[in-house]
């Protein structure tokens, strides 16, 4: 068996890989199926390096999910401590201590990886 693949280099590669996934999802072909399931990795793949997501500030991520859920800043005290350490970890200007991570995980059923900061590189000395 012979399966056509489009390699995925520019916008127009991009568009001709969507319409063949389209095109192949409709059929219920074995090889048909392999052969989207291929071309929608590749497809990803280009996405992915086109687009790549950018994860959220969590001051932006805590807004978002405040809203979501009808709360005000006085609402995440009992999550968070005190009034000025609500103040501060929305201003960013405080980090999350895995108590508070624990506690906003199990409030608002979020994975603790969307509330945890990536760890920044450090400084070496120089010996």
């Amino acid at each position: 068996m012979k399966a056509t693949l489009i390699v995925i280099e520019n916008e127009t590669d991009h568009a001709e890989a969507k319409a063949l996934i389209a095109k192949l999802m409709e059929s219920t072909d074995r090889e048909d199926q392999a052969r989207m399931a291929a071309q929608a990795q590749l497809a990803e793949t280009y996405e992915r390096r086109r687009w790549p997501r950018k994860m959220s500030a969590l001051p932006d991520i805590l807004a978002y999910l405040m809203d979501q859920h009808g709360l005000s800043r006085a609402d995440l005290v009992p999550v968070l401590g005190t009034a000025s350490r609500v103040s501060e970890v929305l201003n960013g200007k405080r980090e999350l201590s895995m108590t508070m991570v624990k506690r906003l995980r199990e409030r608002f059923h979020v994975s603790a990886d969307l509330l945890i900061s990536p760890a920044k590189p450090r400084k070496r000395l120089a010996a």
